[in-house]
């Protein structure tokens, strides 16, 4: 069966723009049954290309989808919606999101708002913030810093406001005019079709992009990436941007490490962890701790491990206890035993400098960093610190942490095994890790090659300029970092810019710009230069300058 001498699955292949057209022409033959159906999949179909996703089509699968591309999916799906008078809440749904899409997101948002419903967002966006009609503000700090309520009100009276979120939203990004000196290039080769991947080549000079046949669609592993030699400098903060599903992971996070081994790659892919995990046993905290506290009262390390001898009795070490009531949902209640601990009660006749080791377990990292200065797990505790955790318990489950949460500490585990000078440390065991080509070979000079996918998701601007201060701190250890990146502190603070577009999905997958910052606000042709120039309050940039690190 054809429709208008197309075929379904030709149908479904064509992207929601040019679908539409079609459809348009199919309602004005058609009688008025088939043009109220034909309106109704128009109505959809605009929706989409409204919220930036014309470039999608109907049969690509959801999995394929770029974090920012399935948030707005959600939201137009929302919009579909007759129902008024609803409560929606969106947990940070600015994550993964360019600045051009955060504005097409804050339309929608709107929409649902002026159609009779109220939208909570939880966000750190300032764009996202700048919109809200009521902002309420907690803090100041986070975990147990936090928790008390600084502000409730509209934008106006916030930006007059004394509390980190003001400050965020009136200090202007500081541009970096003074981008470090590359040592060396990592290329990348996106193939042609059928064409098989090389393997990845290292030079002592660095080089910009050199696209090749941009009108030829890339192989299947490249995604919608078009065929290109890319050349990332080494030895400096290099940032990937472009807009939501422009391709930027599949050449960063893929690409990139499947020519160049030695890469490091952080994203926020879940842990693979259970109820019983938790940042001590993911940095291998536990294993010297029990070896301390057993040491000190010369038993057995088991009695400090809720997993063995030192487990309570009654909730096997859980800290809770579920009640299956049949045909009602279970019940969930703290351990009466052992008051959520997980600890048998025993185990409190061994203390260790005044401290439990069910009181350790509940300590911030910052907090059991002043109490254990052992090099072991002083240096699991700094790299917490290092990456904005520090206010984490050392017993938090780790099926509790927010996608950004993740991936710090993913990246705080590969950071405690490397020395300041940038030499590995060893493994939990002792021995050192494994580094194909070597952690100081031309894959990964002095402190090595990281990539990391979004690193700066759930954080609040003050939290971005720690963040950029680690970034700086293991380039000038002789590391390479790469970014991919949408925050505008990231952009405006790199050595090096990658811009990949110009637009997502078949529009995008182009490297449309290589160089520094301070040059990509002069590139009329590409999408993030005008965000760039409105955060940073000059168009040239001339005021702009560099230090160690963003000024928030």
């Amino acid at each position: 069966a054809r429709l208008a001498g197309h075929s379904l699955p030709e149908l479904t292949r064509v992207e929601v723009t040019g679908l539409a057209g079609v459809l348009d022409g199919i309602a004005a033959g058609a009688g008025p049954v088939a043009a109220a159906i034909t309106e109704h999949a128009l109505t959809r179909l605009r929706r989409l290309a409204d919220a930036g996703l014309g470039y999608l089509t109907l049969d690509r699968p959801t999995r394929t989808l770029s974090g920012g591309e399935a948030r707005r999916v959600k939201i137009v799906r929302y919009l579909g919606s007759t129902l008024t008078g609803l409560t929606y809440l969106f947990d940070e749904p600015s994550t993964g999101l360019h600045a051009a899409d955060v504005d097409r997101l804050t339309g929608l948002l709107r929409r649902l708002r002026d159609r009779g419903n109220t939208v909570i967002v939880v966000d750190h966006d300032p764009a996202v913030i700048a919109a809200a009609d009521h902002v309420i503000e907690l803090g100041p700090g986070a975990g147990t810093r936090g928790g008390r309520l600084l502000f409730t009100g509209d934008v106006p009276a916030l930006r007059a406001a004394r509390t980190p979120t003001a400050g965020a939203l009136t200090r202007p990004v500081r541009l970096n005019t003074r981008p470090r000196r590359p040592t060396g290039r990592l290329t990348v080769h996106i193939p042609a079709p059928d064409e098989a991947v090389p393997a990845g080549e290292s030079s002592g000079t660095a080089s910009p992009a050199v696209p090749a046949s941009p009108a030829v669609p890339a192989s299947p592993a490249a995604h919608n990436l078009h065929p290109a030699t890319v050349r990332f400098p080494t030895g400096v903060l290099t940032c990937v941007t472009g807009v939501a599903g422009a391709g930027k992971t599949t050449l960063a996070a893929r690409l990139l490490p499947a020519a160049h081994p030695a890469a490091v790659v952080v994203d926020q892919s879940p842990i693979s962890a259970s109820r019983r995990s938790s940042p001590a046993t993911y940095l291998g905290l536990l294993d010297p701790l029990r070896r301390l506290f057993a040491a000190a009262h010369d038993v057995d390390p088991g009695w400090f491990s809720h997993n063995s001898t030192g487990a309570c009795p009654d909730c096997d070490g859980a800290g809770t206890i579920t009640t299956d009531l049949a045909f009602l949902d279970p019940v969930t209640t703290v351990c009466r035993t052992c008051h959520g601990t997980r600890y048998r009660p025993e185990t409190d006749w061994y203390p260790l400098r005044g401290h439990t080791i069910a009181q350790v377990m509940a300590m911030t990292a910052a907090r059991a960093a002043e109490v254990f200065p052992e090099p072991g797990i002083h240096a699991r505790l700094t790299a917490l610190e290092r990456t904005g955790l520090g206010y984490l318990t050392l017993g938090q489950p780790l099926t509790t942490l927010s996608g950004g949460e993740r991936q710090r500490l993913k990246l705080a585990d590969h950071l405690h095994r490397t020395t300041a000078s940038g030499r590995p440390r060893g493994d939990r065991d002792g021995r050192a890790p494994h580094r194909p080509g070597g952690a100081g070979g031309p894959d990964g000079p002095g402190g090595g090659l990281y990539v990391l996918d979004e690193p700066t998701a759930g954080l609040h601007r003050d939290d971005v300029a720690a963040l950029i201060a680690l970034l700086d701190r293991i380039v000038d250890d002789g590391g390479t970092v790469i970014a991919v990146e949408h925050d505008l502190d990231v952009i405006a603070h790199a050595d090096h810019i990658i811009e990949i577009g110009p637009g997502g999905g078949t529009r995008g997958g182009r490297v449309t710009f290589t160089g520094p910052p301070a040059a990509l606000l002069h590139d009329p042709a590409s999408p993030t230069a005008p965000h760039l120039r409105r955060a940073i309050g000059h168009p040239a940039g001339a005021d702009a300058g560099r230090g160690p690190s963003v000024s928030r």
